[in-house]
C-alpha cells in the first residue's frame, strides 16, 4: 500500500554522477537530462551563475571573477557545496517535468571501490539536494544492469566502464562485483595527454574544449581511421594565436602510453579473477560501455591484446543511467546489487 502511495505521489529518479557529464533518468519519461557535470560560480558573490551545457560553454572564457568548474575530480566529490547545488539542479529540473508533492527517491551511481567516507559525500550531497531517499549504485554494476547482462545468475559478465574521470573495470556475478579495478586512465587524461603531446610538439598551448574535440573527430588507437584536423592555440614562442594541423597520428602517439597502461588494468583485473570465471568472461566477452567506448580502434586492440571477444554496448554513453532506471523499477530484484546503506553510514562515522 505505502509502494503504491510513494509511486503516485513521488518521482523515482536516477542519476549517472558522472566526471564528464551528468544524466538523469526520470522514471516513466526515460532519461530526460544528459549535460556536462560544470558549474560556474562567481567569486565576489559566490553565487552560482550557470550549470550544466551553459557552464561548459563558459569554459576557458570567463571573466577573472567568474570561474566554470567541475566539482567532480576523477569521478569523486571534489567541491561538496558546488556538487550539492549541481544535484539540486539536476533533480529540480527533473521533478519540473513530473510534479509531485512528495520528495524523490534517487538511485545514483559512484565508481566502483569508492571510500566509505566518499560514498557517504555522495550521500549527503543527495539528500541535501532535495531527495527523500537515496540508493548508491556502483557504476559497472549499473551498467551490466542497463545493457541486460544476467547480473544476477551464476555467470561471469565483464563490463569495462571508461567515463571521464575514471575507468571501472569489472567482472560480476550472482548480483555482486566479484574483481573490480579502478583506473585514472579516462577520457580527462586522454585529453591532458592530447594537450602535452601538442605543447611539446608544436610549441602551442591549446584548451580542454580542443582536446576533447580533437580526440572525438580523429583520436583512434590503430591506425586505421586516417584523418586530420585544423586547430588554433596560443603559440608560446611568439604569444600569438597561431593554426595547425594535427593528425590521427599525432593523436595515436600523445594516447599510446595512456591506453598501455589501461590494456594492463585489464589484465591485471582478468589474472585476479578465479578460473570458473574466467572461462566464462573468454566465452561471453567484454562490453565496453562509458564515452571511452566510442574511441576508434580501442575493441579491435583490446581484442588483439587479450584474445577475448570485446563488443561495445548499445549507446554506451547511456548504460548507466539506463541501468538506474531498471534498478528504480525493480527495487527489491536489484537490493544485494546497492551498497549498503546502513554500512556507508556507520563507516564513514
Amino acid at each position: 500500500m505505502l509502494k503504491k502511495f510513494y509511486q503516485l505521489f513521488s518521482n523515482d529518479i536516477g542519476i549517472d554522477l558522472g566526471t564528464a557529464n551528468t544524466l538523469v533518468y526520470l522514471r516513466g519519461r526515460g532519461i530526460i537530462i544528459n549535460e556536462p557535470s560544470v558549474v560556474a560560480v562567481n567569486q565576489k558573490t559566490e553565487q552560482v551563475v550557470a550549470i550544466g551545457s551553459d557552464a561548459k560553454q563558459m569554459l576557458g572564457r570567463t571573466p577573472n571573477h567568474i570561474v566554470a568548474i567541475r566539482p567532480l575530480v576523477e569521478g569523486v566529490i571534489s567541491d561538496f557545496e558546488v556538487t550539492e547545488e549541481m544535484l539540486a539542479y539536476f533533480i529540480n529540473k527533473a521533478e519540473s517535468m513530473s510534479k509531485k508533492p512528495i520528495r524523490p527517491r534517487v538511485v545514483i551511481g559512484v565508481p566502483s571501490g569508492i571510500t566509505n567516507v566518499e560514498a557517504r559525500a555522495v550521500l549527503d550531497a543527495t539528500k541535501n539536494a532535495g531527495a527523500r531517499e537515496v540508493h548508491i549504485v556502483e557504476e559497472p554494476m549499473a551498467a551490466a544492469i542497463g545493457i541486460h547482462l544476467p547480473v544476477k545468475e551464476p555467470v561471469g559478465s565483464m563490463v569495462i566502464d571508461i567515463g571521464g574521470g575514471t575507468t571501472d573495470i569489472a567482472i560480476i556475478s550472482l548480483g555482486g562485483i566479484v574483481i573490480s579495478r579502478n583506473s585514472k586512465i579516462a577520457g580527462d587524461r586522454l585529453n591532458r595527454d592530447i594537450t602535452a603531446y601538442i605543447k611539446d610538439e608544436f610549441k602551442i598551448l591549446i584548451g580542454e574544449r580542443t582536446a576533447e574535440h580533437i580526440k572525438i573527430s580523429i583520436g583512434e588507437v590503430r591506425g586505421e581511421a586516417p584523418g586530420e584536423i585544423a586547430i588554433r592555440g596560443r603559440d608560446l614562442m611568439a604569444g600569438l594565436p597561431r593554426e595547425v594541423i594535427i593528425t590521427d597520428a599525432d593523436v595515436r602517439e600523445a594516447i599510446a602510453p595512456s591506453i598501455g597502461q589501461l590494456t594492463i588494468a585489464v589484465k591485471e583485473a582478468l589474472e585476479s579473477a578465479p578460473p570458473e570465471i574466467i572461462a566464462d568472461v573468454m566465452h561471453r566477452g567484454i562490453v565496453l560501455v562509458g564515452g571511452g567506448a566510442l574511441l576508434k580502434g580501442l575493441a579491435e586492440l583490446l581484442h588483439e591484446e587479450l584474445r577475448i571477444p570485446i563488443y561495445i554496448a548499445d549507446d554506451p554513453l547511456s548504460a548507466v543511467a539506463r541501468g538506474t532506471g531498471i534498478i528504480l523499477e525493480n527495487m527489491p530484484h536489484y537490493k544485494e546489487s546497492l551498497l549498503d546503506y546502513d554500512h556507508v553510514l556507520s563507516s564513514a562515522q
